[in-house]
């Protein structure tokens, strides 16, 4: 009966076009009542939810990504990005890649990357003749990369959710996001020839991309130092992240000289709401995952999914596709909160480490920040490049599934996972 009225007041309530906090904790808290339980109880789930030491790297690297936009680093990135794209068709497209690659390891953030990108690439490939869809498109599916590239929010939060090392999970997370930018980049070759975009760029100046290089070397640096860190044993993720905010700081009033005290106002402000916003989630799907594994639904999952089939290949294909569809309609940080215990038991079950299933899980929801009705990303890069979802979406499939090819190929093979933290001895 619990999971009866968990999942169909769930669901109702999403149908209804309730938002996911809402409709997680209505739903959580009538099993409580129908149950009996003391709903005090939900305090004592409130604290614990938030009461972790790792959790607190959340608000300071969002604040740091906010900082670092405002410190001109997101700026010298892209610029270099450009200059490193050089004349190959469709240049800009690569370089909109690279510049998400380079600020989703600051930022950690999807959404926050197709912002800080989308703003200064996408009107330059409009002018370019790149069109308007095309650009947001290769923008909001590139902005994905900053829940994977290392630091991320997403594996912070999957690492607190199956306590698991986030120190690991942002190793494991490297070579992943490496091949997911390398892949976009070459479905933008082939879309950019094929279409006759930026046929002819300019060509490389060594002078020029020098300089552009000594312009944006603290740009440059910013990664090195908060992953450098993460990864010599210096300092833990949480306290990486305190470091970058001071690294913002320092780099933008006194080497760029471009902060301000408005930016700043504007960042803390951005940083409460997205903080707030994420815990509260948290609070209201561990309430939902709790209920979950109180009435063992996770091992009924389980069960069920074993009886299908034992193949772990079969398995890999039915989570990933689940996710996919559930990343499409559904937050990926309240994902990663409610399936991790539902799945994670049937991986580990199987023989996958947890370390390179919340790798796999977080490439496959974050694909959701590209596709429909959710999309994120998507409408960011639409208000920038003022073009309908629908347009952006057409225009974003190859890419999309792209990135589902190396989702699938990063389950296939563990190695590709899991080699940097097993060299590193994580």
């Amino acid at each position: 009966m619990a999971a009866t009225i968990l999942f169909s007041l769930f669901g109702a309530l999403l149908f209804l076009g309730s938002p996911i906090v809402v409709a997680l904790g209505v739903a959580s808290m009538a099993v409580y009542v129908v149950s009996g339980d003391d709903i005090t109880s939900l305090v004592e789930l409130a604290f614990s939810a938030i009461n972790s030491f790792p959790l607190m790297a959340l608000p300071s690297f969002i604040l740091a990504g906010a900082l670092m936009g405002d410190a001109g680093i997101a700026r010298r990135l892209i610029r270099i990005a450009e200059e490193l794209a050089g004349p190959a068709a469709g240049g800009l497209g690569a370089a909109a890649v690279m510049a998400c690659m380079f600020f989703g390891a600051i930022s950690g953030s999807g959404p926050a990357t197709t912002a800080a990108v989308g703003m200064l690439v996408i009107p330059a490939m409009i002018e370019r003749g790149y069109g308007r869809s095309y650009p947001a498109a290769i923008t909001a599916t590139a902005g994905g990369l900053g829940v994977v590239i290392p630091p991320s929010m997403p594996l912070v939060i999957y690492g607190v959710t199956a306590n698991e090392s986030i120190s690991a999970l942002f190793m494991a997370g490297v070579i992943p996001g490496i091949m997911l930018g390398a892949a976009l980049m070459i479905a933008n070759y082939i879309t950019a020839k094929r279409n006759g975009y930026q046929a002819q760029g300019e060509p490389y100046d060594k002078a020029r991309v020098f300089k552009v290089l000594k312009e944006g070397f603290w740009s440059l640096m910013a990664p090195v130092v908060i992953l450098g860190g993460i990864y010599s044993g210096l300092f833990t993720p949480t306290e990486a992240a305190v470091v970058s905010i001071f690294y913002a700081l320092f780099v933008g009033v006194f080497i760029h000289k471009e902060s301000s005290l408005l930016g700043l106002n504007e960042a803390f402000q951005n940083t409460t709401w997205l903080t707030g916003r994420v815990l509260i989630i948290m609070f209201t799907a561990t309430a939902f995952g709790r209920i979950l594994v109180e009435h063992h639904i996770p091992a009924m999952i389980a069960q069920g999914i074993l009886n299908i089939t034992d193949s772990l290949w079969l398995v890999w294909v039915l989570v990933i596709a689940f996710l996919l569809i559930v990343g499409m309609f559904i937050e990926i940080l309240a994902t990663i909160m409610i399936v991790t215990p539902v799945l994670l038991p049937v991986m580990v079950e199987l023989g996958v480490d947890p370390v390179h299933f919340g790798i796999v899980l977080v490439v496959s929801l974050g694909i959701g920040f590209s596709t429909p009705p959710l999309g994120e990303n998507m409408f960011i890069s639409s208000s920038i490049a003022n073009v309908s979802i629908e347009k952006i979406s057409v225009r974003a499939l190859p890419l999309v599934g792209t990135m589902v090819l190396i989702a699938l190929l990063l389950a296939f093979v563990p190695q590709l996972t899991m080699w940097l933290p097993d060299m590193m001895g994580f």
